[in-house]
Parts: structure tokens; C-alpha cells; sequence
């Protein structure tokens, strides 16, 4: 398994892993993958990678702006998705390692997640690569006529905006 920067030819297969995602139900608010024009809009255009074993996407992680105020540009919200026949074998674990090293590269101090408190295993992933729960969101927003908690994590660098 490596981990590699994100191409627009691997939107297809990242667009499959999304999906499969939202399908759990606990992964986003998000009911449908957007097309590539969009998603490329809407992400950062560094700290985009996937995961890739035996020539086929696996994962995926990438970082969005949380704000467009200067003061904020050290700071950057997580998503990342790892198909769901690899859960378990550490593809998560390398992708947000890998992440968390490219974000500090280009000069990010704070990562942020914001995981819907049922999924267990992206806070227990989050958990394991230093990400601490700042906060709890009760009843943010509604998905399919159901409340949905999130649990708010973050990382600060210990080697970016230190002093």
C-alpha cells in the first residue's frame, strides 16, 4: 500500500469511496457526491491524497478551508474515507499520518473533524493519530428526519505556529 497525491484520474474511484460512505449514514450530512469541478472548488489544493494497493484506490483524505479570513488560513477540516472492504488494515491511520505531514509542510497549525458521534471508528482514528474532542454539537442538523450529534476534534501542530 502507498499513499500519493490525489489525481483528477482517481476522482472516479474517490467519488465510489465517497459514495459508499454516505451510504452508511454516518459519515456526512452530504446526500450525494458532487462532480469533480465541484469538489476541486471546494477543497484545499494541497493535502489531497489516496491510498493505493495493488494499483486500485483504496482511501482517500483531503483538507478543506474552515474559513476564508486570513487569519484563519492555518486551519483546515479532515475528510477521509476508506473503502469499506480495507476498514481495519490501517488505511486510515497511514492517509491522516500522511495528511497530518503535508498540512504541517504548508504551514497548517490546527486540524479539525467534526464526526458524527455514532461513527465510532473515525473517532477512534482520529483519536490514535492526536486529535483530542474539543466539543460536542447536539443536534446539528437532521439527516432523513433524524438529529445527528457531532463531536468535535482537533490537532495542533507541535512543530507549526508553536511560538
Amino acid at each position: 500500500m502507498e499513499v500519493r497525491p490525489l489525481m483528477t484520474k482517481d476522482w472516479s474511484a474517490v467519488k465510489n469511496i465517497y459514495e459508499l460512505g454516505i451510504a452508511t449514514g454516518i459519515a456526512t450530512f452530504e446526500t450525494t457526491a458532487p462532480d469533480w469541478e465541484h469538489w476541486n472548488n471546494n477543497h484545499l489544493p494541497f493535502g489531497r491524497l489516496v491510498a493505493v494497493a495493488s494499483g486500485a484506490v483504496i482511501g482517500w483524505a483531503a483538507l478543506t478551508a474552515v474559513s476564508n479570513r486570513c487569519i484563519y488560513q492555518g486551519v483546515a477540516e479532515v475528510s477521509v474515507y476508506v473503502h469499506p472492504s480495507h476498514k481495519g488494515k490501517g488505511v486510515g491511520q497511514l492517509l491522516m499520518k500522511t495528511l497530518i505531514f503535508e498540512s504541517e509542510r504548508q504551514g497548517i497549525w490546527t486540524l479539525h473533524s467534526a464526526i458524527f458521534s455514532e461513527n465510532k471508528g473515525s473517532i477512534k482514528l482520529h483519536e490514535k493519530v492526536g486529535f483530542r474532542m474539543i466539543g460536542y454539537r447536539e443536534k446539528i442538523g437532521q439527516q432523513n428526519g433524524v438529529w445527528k450529534d457531532n463531536v468535535l476534534m482537533e490537532r495542533r501542530s507541535k512543530v507549526v505556529g508553536t511560538m
